[in-house]
């Protein structure tokens, strides 16, 4: 009897050795589910056994009983917060508990493209359902409180240029107002401590410095280009010479409600009697008419030394280069070259329709 019994104690020391070395590595065994890339929500108050019984029915833990007797063990458990949860896969139970503990919640992105408008961004902003906003003239509107910037730029009427082209990840929850004062925060740390006195330094203004680079935005599509671009602004400025940049005749007409939004800019745009139209006045814009990220930002400040007046897209390139002039004589050729260019893809493009058509 006495022996029966030392093997039964041996039988379940045996057992329970041979259980926690299972749970031991049932719990550090990582696991592949099918719920990665998709929030689960851990509301707040959820018992730790329901978080876990939660997890165990979507597939992300295997076995419910090693979690929660680790659970009852250690206390683990009472540190778990609410939020929204994305598990990678594959995940082993530690990891997840670990998660749990440190929280997350999920996040929704919004990407400010370089070059935007502020009514670009309103527009964006108003297809974010989370942000409740009832259309973009409601996103549009926040962004006039100037009082962001009024340091910075006390003659800004609204934010227009102040909005930092970047990708943004913000909670649900989050209120449109943080998100535009996000934006702001964020062009003001790219914003360089010096770069205000030397802008000072060259008779300009901060703002602007914000106004030339908003136009080397709008008008350079290689980074390389964007000094001497900037280079040609300064260099009309110096004597006089309308800037005449057509993204300045597009704002015009945004503000007046005018844009047709075609791609095409009309005789009654290159008319329009604005202090925004730079091929009828002179001088810079009063304010920024787009979002420039920091490389503009630094063309404007620091531009190459040239003396260009001109530039044209060079039409051998479809990468957005242009050729550069310092007379009119030598534009007025390499404007004809690109003329010659466009008339020969259209005519290249009539053929091939006129081919596709035919062949059915």
């Amino acid at each position: 009897m006495k022996r029966f019994l030392v093997i039964i104690v041996v039988i379940l020391i045996v057992g329970a050795v041979a259980a926690v070395a299972w749970g031991y590595r049932d719990l550090r065994t990582p696991i592949h589910h099918r719920q990665s890339g998709q929030y689960i929500e851990i509301p707040k108050g959820t018992s730790p056994a329901a978080v876990i019984k939660k997890l165990t029915a979507a597939g992300i833990i295997k076995h419910e009983q090693p979690v929660l007797m680790y659970l009852k063990l250690t206390g683990v458990g009472q540190r778990f917060k609410a939020g929204e949860y994305d598990f990678p896969s594959p995940i082993s139970p530690n990891a997840v508990l670990d998660k749990l503990q440190s929280g997350e919640q999920r996040l929704l992105r919004l990407t400010v493209v370089e070059g935007w408008t502020r009514w670009d961004i309103a527009n964006a902003m108003a297809r974010v359902p989370e942000l409740k906003l009832t259309d973009a003239n409601s996103a549009l509107a926040l962004m006039d409180n100037i009082k962001l910037v009024e340091d910075l730029d006390p003659n800004a009427k609204n934010l227009e240029g102040y909005l930092f082209p970047d990708t943004y990840e913000f909670p649900p929850d989050i209120q449109p107002t943080e998100l535009i004062a996000t934006m702001v925060k964020r062009f003001r740390t790219l914003w360089k401590p010096d770069w205000t006195a030397k802008a000072l330094s060259q008779g300009m203004s901060p703002r602007q410095i914000v106004t030339m680079a908003s136009l080397v935005e709008t008008e350079a599509k290689l980074e390389t280009e964007r000094p001497i671009i900037a280079s040609v602004i300064y260099n009309r400025l110096k004597i006089n010479m309308p800037l005449g940049v057509d993204s300045t005749v597009i704002y015009a007409s945004k503000l007046e409600g005018k844009w047709r939004n075609d791609g095409k800019v009309y005789k009654s745009d290159i008319d329009r009697r604005s202090p925004y139209n730079t091929r009828l006045y002179v001088g810079l814009p009063p304010g920024p008419i787009a979002s420039a990220g920091e490389s503009a930002l630094a063309a404007a400040i620091d531009p190459a030394q040239t003396d260009y007046l001109y530039y044209v897209r060079e039409p051998s390139r479809d990468d957005g280069a242009h050729n550069f002039y310092n007379n009119e004589s030598d534009f007025l050729q390499g404007v004809q070259a690109l003329r010659r260019w466009e008339q020969e893809r259209d005519l290249e493009n009539d053929r091939k329709k006129a081919a596709e058509s035919n062949s059915h």
